[in-house]
């Protein structure tokens, strides 16, 4: 338990598997906002997960699948990235079943995208804005067969999962 400001999101994805997920503010309390924010709005409803990479994450959350037009980009507006290299001083380390976010160099990019870590990815420590982690084994268990879908490539990614998988809603709790 990290603390009163925990806050409980779910991911419900379109094949019925559900992730759940604990969202800490203390560490990254614009990132938690902002991921409230856009699933609240249903800003996640019907995106994909369109970079998956066994033993490291599976990403999503700024790409709808479209199977005649490939991956369609739906943007968010950039957010401070929160992690130490930017001056954040957020420890959170981004261990098997962390949610982080996903930017470009830019270390003030991050918007929408996050990915969750199918494995320790501890280089990642201290350059990106983790944010919460799996709430329970059974999601970690989720994130993980996630990572081990088959993928191919798919416009300018290598590693898009060969059949979709798709994000039905995200709920705040």
């Amino acid at each position: 338990m990290e603390g009163r400001n925990l806050v409980k999101a779910r991911i419900i994805m379109t094949d019925g598997n559900t992730i759940s997920l604990e969202l800490y503010p203390k560490y990254a309390p614009i990132t938690v906002q902002n991921f409230i924010d856009l699933s609240r709005a249903h800003f996640y409803d019907g995106l994909c997960f369109h970079r998956v990479i066994d033993n490291f994450m599976i990403q999503g959350g700024g790409f709808v699948y479209d199977a005649q037009q490939g991956l369609i980009p739906k943007q968010a507006t950039p957010i401070k990235g929160e992690f130490i290299s930017n001056g954040v001083n957020n420890t959170l380390k981004h261990d098997k079943g962390v949610i982080s976010m996903a930017r470009t160099s830019d270390k003030n990019s991050a918007s929408s995208q996050f990915f969750i870590c199918v494995a320790n990815a501890h280089y990642l420590n201290g350059e990106y804005a983790a944010f919460g982690k799996c709430a329970d084994e059974e999601s970690i268990k989720a994130v993980v067969k996630y990572g081990k879908v088959k993928t191919g490539k798919l416009q300018y990614f290598s590693d898009v999962p060969v059949s979709p998988i798709v994000i039905k809603t995200i709920a705040i709790f």
